[in-house]
């Protein structure tokens, strides 16, 4: 599975909007937010952004899929 990427996020005042490709994914605000940024200037901000936004399961969907386990 690749790295996630295309997203942004901008400060705007105490807020943290991100974006996916330039649209709006979600916006952080008070302690998330804070904690957004400390977080974001330690580690991968694109699989940050990825897991607060809910868009970090691409591309094992189909495997999963057709497991046994899964199959009606």
């Amino acid at each position: 599975m690749g790295s996630p990427g295309g997203f942004e996020f901008r400060v705007r005042g105490e807020d943290v909007v991100i974006t996916h490709h330039g649209k709006p994914a979600t916006v952080l605000r008070g302690r998330r937010a804070a904690e957004f940024l400390d977080d974001a200037q330690r580690g991968d901000a694109q699989e940050l952004m990825a897991r607060v936004t809910g868009n970090y399961r691409r591309g094992n969907e189909r495997t999963a899929k057709q497991h046994p386990r899964n199959r009606a």
